[in-house]
Order: structure tokens, then sequence, then C-alpha cells
């Protein structure tokens, strides 16, 4: 399954609930689990981002319609990016001249 990396920010609604974030962040395992997606990471961190994400999804549309879902409930914005491994790569750098 690809690896997808989500950096995601706190909105207004988000930080006036942070007390919650915990929970919340129960939740979200519990609706990308229903999504077919394995939530590998989950950590809160300082600097531009709140917290970032690691999971496995199937595929791109499902990834993207958990983010979208995550989004739609107004206490994060997030950004989705997808990962390689090293053996990823390495069948990526093949294909090179």
């Amino acid at each position: 399954m690809p690896t997808y990396v989500g950096l995601v920010k706190l909105t207004d609604q988000g930080i006036r609930n942070v007390k919650d974030t915990t929970k919340r962040a129960k939740s979200f395992r519990e609706m990308a689990e229903k999504a077919g997606v394995k939530v590998k990471e989950i950590l809160w961190t300082l600097g531009r981002y709140d917290l970032v994400l690691v999971v496995d999804a199937p595929n791109d549309e499902t990834m993207t319609r958990l983010a979208l879902g995550l989004g739609m409930l107004g206490n994060v914005k997030t950004e989705t990016l997808k990962a390689f491994s090293a053996q990823e790569m390495d069948q990526i750098l093949k294909g090179l001249p």
C-alpha cells in the first residue's frame, strides 16, 4: 500500500478546542480504519505544522477522500504528500536513462 504523509495545521476552531486533540486523533484513527487506511503514526509537532500523520492507503483516491472528510470537520487543514520507501525509489530510478 502506498504511504502518505499528512501535514496538519489547526484551524481557529481546532485551536479553540485543542484540549480535545487526542480524542479527535482517536476518532481520526477510527475514520481511517473504516476507509481502509492504516494510521502508522500521529505526531504533534512544533513549528509550521501542528501535527504530522503517516498513513498507508490503498490508493490516491482513498487518501484524498479521507483528507477531505477530515477537513470537512473544520478542526484542521491538511497538506498530503505521497511518500516512497528506498525500495520504491530504487524501482523509480531504474527507469532513468
